[in-house]
């Protein structure tokens, strides 16, 4: 066992060697999320008269999550070292006000996007909340264009394309999160939830990459590689659509229903890929010529 934990954690540090303020950031969400949760388990979640805990819970998590893959990402998007240090520049002060206005504002029982109560002071929080979600997207789209360039593609076919796909699905995430800020709210008619497809849609970010990953270190051949992260990506993609829509039509995606079976059914083919994929990953021989590592694609 403490082998094991000194593996992971020496893996870890290679992953986030480049990056490590950023990885950081990432598990200051987790921490807070941990602190959170043991609050919740004695307290309750709710806080009148307009904060619930359990949101600030989800939301530090997912962007410990949502930061942690940036982390990873961003060394294999090209950018020199002073274009990541302007992107790390603009993360950091937005990840930090964000992670306080909605772990502080909980706590004080005001909700702090969707507030129906409070001062002047927390109206100019929210709204300060809000133009920080602009600026994440804008930032978050730059880094995804880098990965648009063709010369990435040719160094690194399957894992650009796993990343490509996933940046897709992170666009619907964003267009979730103005349809959110819009409809002041996060419901829609009778149940929809846009909140399900905004964190389904961010969820690629881990998913997608690593189908890539796995397949570029995997025995398949090549037409088959490219088959399963085609294969995996767009059934991907058709779910994150089909909750959309279910959703735009104000309907729960959790009923016997077309669109709910077409996003369970996507979700489904896209882990078997993975499942595929780390099957031939797991058969190959022992002493296979080597596959660059994660961040070698930096240097």
């Amino acid at each position: 066992m403490e082998n094991f934990i000194r593996l992971a954690l020496r893996g870890a540090g290679r992953l986030f060697a480049v990056e490590k303020l950023l990885a950081w950031l990432g598990v200051v969400g987790f921490v807070l999320a941990a602190g959170i949760a043991a609050y919740i388990g004695i307290f309750g979640s709710v806080v009148p008269p307009g904060g619930n805990v359990a949101s600030a819970f989800s939301f530090n998590a997912a962007i410990g999550v949502f930061m942690l893959s940036i982390a990873m990402l961003l060394p294999l998007s090209g950018f020199q070292a002073r274009a990541r240090t302007a992107i790390r520049r603009v993360f950091v002060p937005i990840v930090v006000y964000a992670y306080a206005v909605e772990t502080i504002q909980h706590f004080r029982g005001v909700n702090p996007r969707f507030s129906q109560s409070g001062s002047i002071i927390d109206t100019i929080a929210g709204t300060a909340f809000g133009l920080a979600s602009f600026i994440l997207i804008i930032v978050t789209t730059v880094v995804a264009a880098a990965f648009f360039r063709r010369k990435l593609l040719a160094a690194r076919p399957l894992l650009i394309l796993g990343i490509r796909y996933s940046f897709v699905s992170v666009t619907l995430s964003f267009a979730a999160g103005l349809w959110m800020i819009a409809l002041n709210g996060r419901f829609t008619g009778a149940g929809g939830n846009i909140i399900v497809l905004h964190g389904l849609g961010f969820h690629a970010l881990q998913v997608l990459p690593l189908l890539g990953w796995l397949l570029e270190r995997s025995r398949a051949e090549a037409r088959r590689a490219q088959l399963l992260l085609h294969t995996g990506s767009a059934t991907w993609i058709v779910s994150v659509a089909a909750v959309a829509i279910q959703t735009a039509a104000g309907r729960t995606i959790f009923e016997w229903s077309a669109l709910p079976v077409v996003a369970a059914a996507g979700l489904l083919l896209c882990l078997t890929s993975i499942a595929a994929a780390a099957g031939t990953e797991l058969l190959k021989p022992r002493f296979a010529p080597a596959v660059p590592s994660f961040t070698d694609l930096e240097r």
